[in-house]
């Protein structure tokens, strides 16, 4: 009896709820992952340089190309070059289908995370190994997670509903990283390998849970005259059919590429995502803006002001936090913009989530290697270049060298300044232009949703009169 009812209050929990945890059992795993991941290599496995760097250069190249490619795999059954004929799947099997997929992937996920902490091949072999399958399964596990905020609803106010919930999920699960303090010790590893197993098992008995969940409450929306699943907006009502069958013409990633290179609110948004209503737009907008205030503020303030700086550090961050998870919102509205433009039956949101990360995950990538180059430039100061190291009691052979200038500190000192200030000002810059060519906002975007909205309804009516 107690466990029909727990049944039946789990399957009357919002599915805004069921779909944002999923972002909780993400976060527990790789706030962690990003944490303590090189520092396990480096201090406690002893990897050398080379093996590093050669690692981080194929998981450079792996983590640009897995998104685009990955995002084909899943939707290149969705895009047909004859989208208004035969017969398919519905929009219902959609969301199905993605909901499978992370029901595998997210376990997959954990047991992936769980490869890092126990050292069972040589430290540059698992390094490499453990950096492409932990990245590839969270690939997938994102792309779906993102592809379903697009396919379980359809207008702004649900979607926000829902990514609203996803923020509340991702802070909670980053308490995994204050936890972990309690365990981390490079000298004894085995309870932090403790704690590392339970967070595997804990996200991957999530993740099977909460597909399950997301499942049945799918499928129990069938039919429902108010689509009980989200919200009468037609993204799960009836059984719309979306996708052609095999008689129309498949279209191929080229051909994709080509129309995408034609949407031009995709290219400029890429462009200011790169360097990185009211509605979302206007809110990015106004971070944008305060975060070119706020640099320029600093810039006059100088380096004399350590407080004044640390504030501005962590208020940077916030920023482009909080600017990172409206975005995802943005990426939803360039599916049903790229739906409308090129007449698909289904959108190809996990497509396009992943072509937007072919364009920006290397500039994450980058940005370290560019400010350490861009640091030795200014100030000549070089973060990998050690003095030579002369054991104790020995005899020298050449003089003490003298004592550096008491101004190179300064200088140093002032080098990381400009550059903590002056990158977050050119990037606001060429944010702001960009952002401001971007024109799938207003009454372009309310045509948008409208076109989508009388597209679904008009294929569900065709669907009745058969």
């Amino acid at each position: 009896m107690g466990l029909d009812r727990a049944q039946a209050w789990l399957l009357g929990l919002p599915v805004a709820v069921v779909y944002g945890s999923q972002a909780l059992f993400t976060s527990i795993l790789h706030n962690v992952f990003l944490l303590y991941y090189v520092d396990t290599f480096v201090s406690v496995y002893k990897i050398n340089k080379t093996a590093f760097w050669v690692g981080e250069t194929v998981f450079l190249l792996w983590n640009s190309l897995n998104d685009p490619l990955f995002g084909w795999l899943s939707d290149r059954q969705f895009l047909s070059s004859q989208p208004r004929s035969g017969t398919g799947l519905s929009s219902r099997a959609v969301v199905l289908a993605r909901v499978r997929a992370l029901g595998w992937h997210g376990p997959l996920l954990a047991l992936s995370f769980l490869a890092f902490w126990v050292p069972w091949a040589p430290a540059g072999l698992q390094f490499l190994l453990c950096l492409c399958l932990y990245d590839g399964f969270l690939t997938l596990v994102d792309l779906h997670h993102h592809a379903l905020l697009a396919d379980l609803a359809l207008s702004s106010h649900d979607r926000t509903h829902l990514n609203f919930h996803c923020s509340l999920f991702s802070a909670a699960g980053s308490l995994s990283v204050f936890a972990s303090y309690a365990f981390w010790n490079k000298e004894d590893f085995s309870s932090f390998r403790a704690f590392c197993v339970a967070l595997a098992a804990g996200s991957g008995l999530g993740f099977l849970g909460a597909t399950q969940l997301l499942r049945r409450q799918v499928e129990a929306a069938r039919g429902e005259p108010g689509c009980s699943a989200l919200a009468v907006d037609g993204g799960l009502c009836g059984e719309e059919l979306l996708v052609g069958s095999e008689e129309a013409g498949s279209i191929t990633l080229g051909q994709y590429l080509q129309q995408l290179a034609r949407h031009r609110n995709f290219l400029w948004f890429v462009g200011m995502d790169l360097v990185q209503r009211w509605g979302v737009y206007t809110v990015v907008q106004g971070l944008f803006l305060l975060k070119l205030g706020l640099s320029l503020l600093m810039l006059l303030a100088g380096p004399e002001h350590p407080g004044l700086l640390c504030l501005f550090i962590a208020s940077n961050r916030v920023f482009t936090e909080g600017t990172c998870k409206l975005l995802t919102l943005v990426i939803t509205d360039l599916v049903d913009e790229d739906l409308v433009l090129n007449h698909r039956k289904q959108a190809a949101s996990a497509l396009l989530f992943g072509m937007v990360a072919l364009v920006t995950k290397p500039g994450q990538t980058f940005a370290p290697l560019l400010g350490t180059w861009l640091l030795c430039f200014y100030t000549g100061h070089d973060l990998f270049q050690q003095p030579p190291m002369i054991p104790v009691g020995s005899a020298r052979p050449w003089p003490e060298p003298p004592a550096p200038a008491p101004a190179q500190a300064p200088a140093l000192r002032q080098g990381c300044f400009y550059l903590l200030v002056l990158v977050p000002i050119t990037c606001a810059l060429l944010q702001l232009f960009t952002w401001s060519q971007f024109t799938l906002h207003g009454r372009r975007l309310n045509m948008v949703k409208a076109q989508r909205q009388n597209l679904s309804q008009a294929q569900s009516l065709d669907i009745k009169m058969v």
